[in-house]
C-alpha cells in the first residue's frame, strides 16, 4: 500500500490537470451515512411503502411536497449535523497547489465548499442542499436549519410558495451548467483522474476515467472494497478516503 501511495504521490506532484471525482465514501467519514443517489440513507422502501426514488422525485415534489419534504429533511438534518473532514481538507489543499486541479462530486452536503475547495474549479453534478429557493417567484431563503425546524413543507417568505433546494432529484435533469463545464474540462482532457468514495454507478462518473485512460493518463481508485471501476484504474488504494487523502497530500506538499 505505501509503494502505491508513493507511485502515486509522484505522479501527482508531477500532474498539471488532475480531475477528483468524489462519492458518499468521502463524507462517510464526517460520519454522514452512505446512500445510492439521493436515496441510500433509507434501504429500498419508505414508511409509506413507496420506494425512496419515488418519495425523492421531481414529480413527488410537485404531487405531494409534504411526503417529499418528509425525506428531504432528513438529508438536511443529515448534512447540517455534520462537517467536512480531513480528506475534504486535504483535496482543497491539492487544489491550492494545483491550480487546474478540478472537483466533480455526487455529493450534497456542501462539504467541498466548507473545507475552501474554490467554487469556480468545483462541478456539484447533483447539486446542494442549500439554500433553497421558491419554486414560484426564485427567491432565495439560506436558513435551512430554521425551515426544518418548522413546518413542512417550507413556504416562502416573499409569496407563500413551496421552497425547495437546488438538488437533483430522482426523475429530474441533471444541471446543464454543471455538465457543460464537465465536457469542456474534458475536452482539455486531465494528466490524473482520482475516484474517492463512489461506487461510480452512473456513466457521467465512470467516463472520466476511461477517457483519461484510454488518452494515456493515470487513474486511482480510493475505495476500502472493489468497485466496477476497479478493474479499469491503472492503481487502487484500498481504504478510507480520509486517511489515504491525507497520506497523499503529505507526500505532495512535504517537500
Amino acid at each position: 500500500m505505501e509503494s502505491e501511495l508513493l507511485r502515486v504521490a509522484k505522479v501527482l506532484k508531477q500532474a498539471r490537470r488532475i480531475l477528483i471525482i468524489t462519492g458518499a465514501g468521502l463524507s462517510a467519514d464526517s460520519g454522514l451515512p452512505t446512500y445510492r443517489g439521493l436515496g441510500g440513507l433509507y434501504n429500498g422502501m419508505t414508511e409509506e411503502g413507496l420506494p425512496i426514488e419515488s418519495a425523492l422525485s421531481g414529480p413527488m415534489l410537485q404531487r405531494n411536497p409534504a411526503l417529499c419534504w418528509k425525506y428531504l429533511a432528513q438529508l438536511g438534518r443529515a448534512c447540517l449535523s455534520a462537517r467536512p473532514n480531513a480528506g475534504h481538507e486535504a483535496i482543497a489543499e491539492l487544489q491550492r497547489i494545483k491550480p487546474e486541479c478540478w472537483v466533480l462530486t455526487q455529493n450534497i452536503d456542501g462539504y467541498h465548499r466548507q473545507a475552501g475547495s474554490p467554487p469556480e474549479r468545483l462541478i456539484e453534478i447533483h447539486g446542494e442542499i442549500s439554500p433553497l429557493y421558491c419554486q414560484s417567484c426564485g427567491a432565495e431563503s439560506v436558513e435551512l436549519s430554521q425551515h426544518l425546524a418548522g413546518e413542512l413543507p417550507p413556504r416562502c417568505n416573499e409569496c407563500g410558495g413551496i421552497l425547495r433546494p437546488p438538488v437533483v432529484l430522482f426523475e429530474e435533469s441533471l444541471p446543464e451548467q454543471a455538465i457543460d463545464t464537465l465536457y469542456a474540462e474534458l475536452r482539455k482532457g486531465f494528466d490524473a483522474v482520482i475516484s474517492v468514495g463512489t461506487t461510480a454507478s452512473f456513466p457521467y462518473i465512470i467516463e472520466p476515467v476511461v477517457r483519461t485512460r484510454q488518452a494515456g493518463g493515470f487513474t486511482v481508485e480510493i475505495n476500502p472494497s472493489s468497485t466496477d471501476l476497479t478493474p479499469i484504474v491503472d492503481v487502487h488504494l484500498k481504504g478510507k478516503a480520509l486517511d489515504v487523502l491525507q497520506g497523499l497530500i503529505s507526500h505532495i506538499s512535504g517537500d
